[in-house]
């Protein structure tokens, strides 16, 4: 049975950052990623398997067991990526309806994940990208681990709906996707009619947001019909960062 992807409208390299500037996002291929951060392939597929032991994510308000997570903070300056002391996420209800005003205190990434070289490689390129959008300064920056699989029947990449973050620039990495279809991506101007649809389908793929202008949103996954699968075994594994002048979300400015 064939599955229908829309795909993604990835840019090349050369104008990657005149395209965001230009729309509120753009979309990089794997190859397009690994030019312009100078992360090897290699390095980031050895990531993928870290993936395969996210804790549950506890805080779903839908009552969903379809979520799992790890969430890391950093801070990238001057050409540097500092780890912060484990801390909660947070978001207001202004920015996410389901779960703003919450302290959800997520599992951290592991130490053995953040210690790669390849972690610093990939958080110093966006931090460079989210500069040349917004100007050089400091970013702080959160960082997701998410499994979505389809225990419940479905899962939702994104309960909360079509959104913004309440950050400056948003990543969307798509690391791996097994036995579903759905998952689609949506992307609508925040103040305007245009939009694209379209599926995140090659690992290391990215998706990039400038959460000032766009709102996005991912529809949810189904498993397919083959014989032996487990809910388990049907999923889609991203690595979304968020970047965010002058603090986290909810500190004091």
């Amino acid at each position: 049975m064939s599955h229908f992807f829309s795909p993604a409208p990835a840019v090349e390299p050369a104008v990657c950052a005149q395209t965001l500037q230009r729309q509120g996002y753009a979309v990089l291929g794997a190859q397009g990623v690994c030019a312009l951060s100078d992360c090897p392939v290699q390095a980031l597929d050895a990531l993928r398997d870290t993936w395969a032991d996210l804790p549950p994510d506890n805080y779903l308000k839908d009552g969903g067991h379809y979520r799992r997570r790890r969430h890391a903070c950093f801070v990238v300056s001057d050409g540097a990526v500092r780890q912060v002391p484990h801390r909660a996420h947070w978001q207001p209800l202004e920015y996410n309806a389901l779960h703003g005003g919450m302290q959800r205190l997520f599992e951290p990434i592991l130490p053995t994940v953040v210690g790669r070289p390849v972690w610093n490689q990939l958080l110093l390129w966006l931090g460079k990208v989210c500069s040349g959008l917004k100007g050089e300064q400091p970013w702080f920056v959160e960082v997701h681990q998410f499994r979505i699989d389809t225990t419940d029947g479905i899962g939702r990449p994104t309960p909360e709906g079509a959104h913004r973050d309440g950050m400056d620039m948003v990543a969307v990495f798509m690391v791996n996707r097994q036995n579903i279809k759905g998952g689609e991506t949506r992307v609508f101007e925040a103040d305007g009619p245009n939009g694209q649809r379209f599926t995140l389908t090659e690992p290391w793929s990215v998706l990039l947001l400038d959460d000032t202008r766009v709102i996005h949103e991912t529809t949810p996954i189904q498993p397919l019909t083959t014989p032996g699968l487990s809910p388990q075994d049907c999923f889609r594994d991203t690595l979304v960062v968020t970047l965010r002048a002058h603090n986290f979300q909810g500190d004091e400015a």
